[in-house]
């Protein structure tokens, strides 16, 4: 087992616990008119390029989970294939769908979210966080096996400071967000189909009351004394949505957003329509540092992804190259394919197709 003072090397923790800014995720939800369901999502790191790659893991590949210390942790056999997006190495994935049909992705959680303690004497029952999602796609089927086997490891953090939570979600529609706080972990069930960062996901459904007022289309034009107050645009209804990248403004707009989208007829329209509403959840790279300290990249916000569950489809497309990529599930050959990970982009440039005009 590599020692885990590589892994910060190739930066676990600047990815996990270096400020709060770097890592602002905001996941959506939306089902079509034929039933395919789907779950999208950003990941954004606010400090320069991160290393992200896709990863397929076949069926019977043997895996073992990184600890603090570097000694071995939880050992697990692959019992679904996965394909899945990752983050820093190809252990970590941030989102992805095994060959079932279950979805998982890790969203950060700071501040609110807390594990157990590591203890080297159970080592052997500790699963790292960053490999949760690794676990649950490899192991199970659905959300409720999940649930049965949570009680079974320890769930560790590799770097103190660097917590994170889960969206985990089935073909059918059913979602949960899996949250670990002080120790303890807790299922939410997800039925308004968003998620972000801290707080917890209770104290973001209770917060959305703040925002009653808000309701799709146009206010009314009335007076106020002698004067005449009317719209000076569309969408006055949703006046005083917050527009930060705060997690939970984020929370807040997602939720409407995804909740005044109108339904589309099929997974593939469903797929575009995610993309789009997450297009208004790219941060700007200059928002989150102060003036002249921006690395060069296009964006905050790294890629996106969108994953079709009902077809075990798994759609993205990066900050440096907007084509969308599809990578189909029932294309691999999980008895026999060899686990194996590849960069998101060959070439971190925006491919242009050019227009040619008929002088004639």
């Amino acid at each position: 087992m590599k020692h885990i003072e590589n892994l910060l090397a190739l930066g676990v923790t600047a990815f996990c616990g270096s400020s709060f800014q770097s890592v602002a995720c905001t996941g959506i939800s939306l089902t079509a008119k034929d039933g395919s369901y789907v779950q999208a999502r950003t990941i954004e790191w606010a400090h320069g390029a991160l290393k992200s790659e896709y990863v397929v893991i076949p069926r019977g590949e043997s895996i073992t989970s990184f600890t603090p210390n570097g000694a071995n942790g939880l050992k697990f056999t692959a019992k679904h294939g996965v394909v899945g997006l990752s983050v820093v190495q190809k252990q970590f994935i941030a989102e992805g769908i095994n060959e079932a049909g279950l979805s998982a992705g890790l969203f950060f959680f700071p501040v609110y979210g807390s594990y157990e303690t590591f203890d080297a004497d159970l080592s052997r029952t500790s699963l790292a966080d960053l490999q949760v999602v690794q676990w649950i796609l490899t192991q199970f089927a659905s959300i409720d096996e999940v649930k049965r086997a949570i009680s079974s490891v320890r769930i560790i953090g590799l770097e103190a400071g660097s917590v994170v939570h889960w969206r985990i979600g089935e073909p059918s529609g059913r979602q949960v967000v899996l949250e670990i706080m002080g120790g303890v972990p807790h299922f939410h069930e997800n039925t308004v189909g968003v998620i972000t960062n801290a707080p917890d996901f209770e104290w973001h459904l209770t917060n959305l009351n703040n925002y009653v007022n808000l309701f799709p289309g146009d206010a009314s034009s009335h007076h106020i004394g002698n004067s005449w107050l009317q719209p000076l645009g569309g969408n006055s209804g949703f006046l005083g949505i917050p527009g930060d990248a705060t997690p939970p403004s984020r929370f807040v707009r997602a939720a409407f957003y995804r909740n005044t989208a109108p339904q589309l007829e099929s997974a593939f329209d469903t797929v575009t329509q995610c993309f789009h509403l997450l297009n208004n959840f790219d941060i700007p790279i200059g928002i989150e540092h102060p003036a002249g300290e921006c690395p060069d990249v296009p964006s905050a916000t790294q890629w996106t992804s969108a994953i079709d569950l009902s077809n075990r489809r798994v759609y993205y497309k990066t900050a440096f190259n907007s084509t969308l990529r599809c990578i189909k599930l029932d294309e691999i050959d999980f008895a026999n394919v060899h686990y194996q990970s590849h960069p998101l982009d060959v070439s971190p440039t925006q491919p242009v197709e050019h227009i040619h005009i008929n002088n004639r």
